[in-house]
């Protein structure tokens, strides 16, 4: 399904202000979203919500859908009545506002989900019994996953054997046997679900939709692969054969090494990857559209020696899942609204590929000017795509611009129609970062996304990923004050000018 012509801002959960050292779903959430309906921009995109993994990154959680307990609001828990004003108080922050602080948002958020589990009522239990009953086909092998990890670590292979398997009568005995830790994380899960969709409840209302976004690999310690290992191509100690990743790119001169196991593509195929449909499906729930991060996997994907760690040039592609598992996603998905990451090396094939999806795909204004014809540079956009300043791997237009050379830059501003004086004043009323925005906004991309550092002037510290970089990730947050500098005007006009001030919901 084609977006209509509109506009959104790419801004994570995490990178929200809160009193809890991290974006939550608390009013700040309202706030933001109902601060860019006023300026035009209809659609909020966000990173995974669901959990973390190693350097906190969302791509890489224990579980496809359990969601990140970090971003459960203390408030909603005081209001729901399962914790006094105190404990809420007590898990606020104090230290800086432009980082989100992990270490300390883990150890509260963990503290006040224990206290508010020993206040559960009969008719909350009666809820949670509800959901837990719906969810049943993921929300089981979590809660007894994470039970099990709290004792032996997630590395779920180390467990007794029966268990690592993933036996029916070893998984029963576990069960009885960790009960209590069980359903801990199923009222952790309800509860990030019902906040969650009572945010998104108020955030629909006020005319924005939120584009949510699946990771093409799970995490080798994930639930995920321990319950459902014949998906995954593992050997007889249940390690992958071979590991994840990208041949060197713009992003990464060496390639980058994620080191998440492959899909068994042909044991999928024979269970009409059921895996990946029940996944799609229920993001497709929880968000109102969805991007496909790293979709050119689904034609090929790049396979990588198990014991490299330092480059990939020994990997070789292997053919992926194809039109077959887009054909189911679409049956089962009707008028779904999807976006494929389609970045990266492509070859003619990929771009036939993604063209016979029919999917919208992404241009980025930063890749259009490395010298070169190229398909991201803004008058070469066609309807059916999603045009950004940059992503959440990029740098922030700013930064970027600071980046290039003289030549390469005063390029850039002539094309936008921006002046070279005072192009590196950063800033709300940035007049190179404006430019590039209002020539993206204006391309023929019916969905054109602007990141929030970019909607602010900010410069490359602002940035909140590098990849192939495993430290300092994932930290940027934005001060509420800073939401309110933004050039509203500016913004609702280019909006209007451009056709983009619609949103998703109008009634027809």
């Amino acid at each position: 399904m084609i977006f209509e012509r509109s506009a959104g801002v790419l801004c994570n959960i995490s990178s929200l202000p809160s009193k809890f050292g991290i974006g939550c779903f608390s009013r700040d959430a309202e706030f933001f979203a109902s601060n860019i309906a006023d300026m035009g921009f209809h659609w909020w995109q966000v990173l995974p919500i669901t959990s973390i993994g190693w350097g906190n990154s969302p791509y890489c959680g224990i579980s496809s859908y359990a969601g990140n307990n970090l971003y459960i609001n203390p408030f909603e828990l005081m209001d729901f009545g399962l914790i006094n004003q105190e404990e809420a108080d007590s898990a606020k922050y104090h230290g800086d506002m432009y980082q989100v602080n992990y270490e300390f948002a883990k150890e509260k958020r963990k503290w006040i989900l224990e206290v508010a589990y020993q206040h559960i009522t009969p008719k909350i239990q009666v809820q949670i019994d509800k959901y837990s009953k719906e969810e049943a086909y993921w929300l089981d092998d979590y809660a007894l996953f994470q039970a099990v990890a709290e004792e032996q670590g997630t590395e779920w292979w180390n467990w007794e054997e029966n268990l690592a398997k993933h036996e029916p009568k070893a998984v029963e005995k576990a069960k009885k046997e960790y009960e209590k830790r069980i359903e801990f994380y199923k009222f952790e899960q309800f509860e990030f679900y019902r906040e969650w969709f009572a945010l998104k409840d108020k955030i629909n209302a006020r005319g924005v939709g939120i584009i949510g976004d699946i990771p093409f690999y799970v995490a080798t310690d994930s639930v995920d692969v321990w319950a459902n290992r014949d998906d995954f191509q593992l050997d007889e100690n249940m390690r992958p054969k071979a590991i994840a990743g990208v041949p060197p790119d713009v992003f990464a001169a060496n390639g980058q090494i994620w080191g998440n196991p492959l899909y068994d593509i042909e044991k999928m195929r024979g269970n009409k990857f059921s895996w990946w449909r029940k996944r799609i499906s229920h993001c497709l729930k929880v968000y109102d559209a969805l991007r496909l991060d790293h979709f050119r996997a689904f034609y090929n994907y790049f396979s990588i020696p198990p014991e490299d760690k330092d480059t990939a040039v020994n990997g070789h592609w292997e053919m992926g899942a194809g039109m077959e598992l887009v054909n189911y996603i679409k049956k089962d998905n009707k008028n779904a609204r999807i976006i494929v990451e389609d970045l990266g090396l492509l070859t003619e094939e990929v771009v036939e590929f993604v063209e016979e999806t029919k999917f919208p795909n992404m241009k980025i204004f930063q890749f259009g000017f490395d010298g070169t014809p190229s398909t991201h540079l803004p008058h070469n956009y066609d309807v059916n795509s999603v045009a950004y300043t940059g992503t959440h791997d990029n740098n922030t237009t700013l930064g970027w611009l600071y980046d290039l050379n003289e030549q390469a830059r005063k390029f850039v501003l002539k094309y936008c129609g921006a002046t070279d004086a005072g192009w590196g004043a950063g800033g709300p009323y940035c007049q190179s970062v404006k430019a590039i925005t209002k020539t993206v906004i204006a391309s023929s991309s019916s969905l054109a996304v602007i990141p929030l550092q970019d909607l602010l002037g900010y410069g490359g510290d602002t940035r909140i990923n590098t990849p192939g970089v495993a430290e300092g990730n994932w930290k940027f947050r934005v001060p509420y004050d800073a939401i309110l500098s933004i050039d509203r005007n500016y913004y609702l006009e280019l909006n209007n000018t451009y056709g983009r001030n619609t949103t998703p919901f109008a009634k027809k």
